[in-house]
């Protein structure tokens, strides 16, 4: 049987690699093939294997293997498609040793919080503030081996401290807190001022981060597609404070900015530059924020024939249309002609698409990591396009344009500090 083939960057990036680091690459660089690549060769694999010889069975039995990931990626099995070179998989039938695989969401990482002695894969960095899940990876992690696997490993120091305190770098979050954190003294809430000692900081970060440098062979080319809307709407929300859909005040900046991006999202003028770009692309992802757009976006790319894909008016009609939501959970169309509808927060990650070469931003995200790991769904390497389309719909409103400029310097998107309320 053949080996597996490692790009130099993969190699580079695990002899770098070591219990306890963060394996950050981009979205489609190949982590998961990496991660595993790495447990492979920590269980007395043959580097010959990851060279494209022939494979070369590890001790057996090698460490129980436990994959934290999100759910999607766990429902699709695409972790499952990544074990197969390996000889490992969930089923005993078809696993080649008798060592225990499970893969698994976050949502359940409480469940092995009790494992011992054995390798843990953190896919996707979910590690962050000091709840549930920060508390069983702490402690999964003084038992066991283990490596974290994210494209944005964090914003802000505070986002390390649970990988630092899990790498024995402080006892707990206090003291991370006690030696580095300055809170303003004129918050109401928590807020940090300024951090003490970044060198040391710096240095930490350094020694568990493991970056997987590559060229990308494909070219992006991000549009921004700037639409118009109802201003005399729009005033009229922003000067009132009146929810004009439910016919009551509007009771905070939250309501505030949903009402005003409802306004901006909903203008069929934002609709027709849809239709324009689809007229282009017979195989298009939407992304949407909102509940209301999908309704919007499934009326408006309806098919009124009693068609198995098209009803017979080329022109009028845009294929099969499916959805990944918290609604539905469809698999992405196979037909010549289709969209797909992502909803941001249930499917920016943990699935890939060879596809199609284009992506429809329907309306901003407030999240630039959001943003950036949507934009990695059709960015692959093993994606059979060079030139990838990305369009941003967006307008000229108060609202869109402080959105745009939050994610084009990194930062999330705050309606507490936009709005004055």
């Amino acid at each position: 049987m053949a080996g597996i083939t490692l790009f130099d960057y993969q190699q580079k990036a695990i002899n770098n690699m070591k219990n306890g680091c963060i394996l950050c690459g981009g979205v489609g660089s190949g982590k998961s093939l990496t991660a595993l690549s790495y447990y492979y060769l920590k269980n007395d694999g043959d580097v010959s294997t990851l060279l494209g010889g022939d494979y070369i069975t590890m001790g057996d039995p090698p460490k129980d293997l436990y994959i934290i990931t999100t759910a999607r990626k766990r429902d699709t099995l695409e972790w499952d498609k990544e074990l197969i070179p390996f000889l490992l998989s969930q089923n005993p039938e078809n696993n080649l040793y008798s060592n225990k695989v499970i893969i698994d969401s976050w949502n359940n990482i409480g469940k092995y919080s009790e494992v011992q002695d054995a390798f843990f894969i953190f896919d996707e960095q979910r590690v962050v503030g000091s709840g549930a899940w920060v508390k069983a990876f702490l402690k999964i992690c003084r038992s066991n081996e283990w490596i974290l696997l994210s494209a944005t490993p964090g914003d802000t120091w505070m986002d390390y401290i649970p990988v630092f305190v899990a790498n024995g770098f402080y006892k707990n979050r206090s003291e991370f807190i006690r030696e580095h954190i300055v809170y303003s003294r004129f918050s109401k809430f928590p807020k940090v001022d300024k951090y003490l000692n970044t060198g040391r900081l710096i240095r930490l970060r350094n020694s568990i981060l493991v970056n997987m440098d590559f060229d990308r062979q494909t070219i992006s080319h991000h549009e921004d597609v700037y639409v118009s809307y109802d201003i005399s709407k729009y005033k009229d929300i922003m000067k009132r404070r009146w929810n004009i859909w439910d016919d009551m005040p509007i009771e905070n900046a939250g309501e505030l900015c949903y009402l005003l991006r409802k306004v901006v999202n909903s203008d069929e003028k934002r609709q027709v530059a849809l239709l324009q770009i689809l007229e282009k692309h017979p195989k298009a992802i939407i992304f949407y924020n909102f509940d209301y757009e999908l309704e919007l976006l499934k009326q408006l790319l309806k098919c009124n024939g009693n068609c198995g894909g098209c009803c017979g008016n080329e022109d009028a009609c845009f294929g099969e249309v499916a959805e990944w939501n918290g609604h539905k959970h469809q698999p992405i169309p196979e037909s010549e002609k289709w969209i797909y509808l992502v909803q941001y927060n249930a499917g920016a990650e943990g699935w890939n698409c060879t596809k199609t070469d284009t992506i429809i931003f329907y309306s901003q995200n407030y999240s630039y990591k959001i943003v950036a790991q949507a934009s990695g769904r059709i960015d692959r390497l093993n994606t059979p396009y060079t030139d990838l389309y990305y369009y941003h719909l967006k307008s000229r409103s108060g609202i869109d344009l402080a959105i745009s400029k939050a994610l084009k310097e990194k930062k999330k998107f705050n309606e507490g500090k936009w709005v004055k309320w």
